[in-house]
């Protein structure tokens, strides 16, 4: 079994099993291992990440920022990311997007 722990510097370098992290901490945590693995990729080992979560809402302003543009990176790498979310300011910075919503008659989608 694969035991990690988690160092805060902000802390001390406190040292603390993954298990005891919140939600938002964890969403960052697989967030960073994400764009980690995804910043290994090179010509020869092409590294193209799917990250589909709903864990944005739980970051503040700042952090919210640093993800997006991180994101964009990865994107400008030529590297493809999928995210699922409902927070606003992603989906104002986000161009390319698929919309669901739930009509009267079902399910909508507009790609845009």
């Amino acid at each position: 079994m694969l035991a990690l722990m988690v160092i805060n510097p902000d802390l001390g370098n406190e040292q603390r099993s993954a298990h005891s992290l919140s939600g938002g901490e964890s969403f960052l945590v697989s967030l960073a291992l994400t764009l980690g693995l995804a910043s290994l990729s090179s010509n020869r080992v092409r590294v193209e990440p799917l990250f589909i979560d709903e864990g944005f809402g739980s970051l503040d302003a700042d952090t919210l920022r640093v993800t997006m543009d991180a994101l964009d990176g990865l994107q400008a790498m030529g590297l493809k990311v999928g995210v699922i979310s409902h927070v606003q300011e992603m989906t104002e910075r986000i161009a390319t997007k698929i919309l669901v919503q739930r009509t009267a008659e079902g399910t909508e989608f507009d790609c845009g």
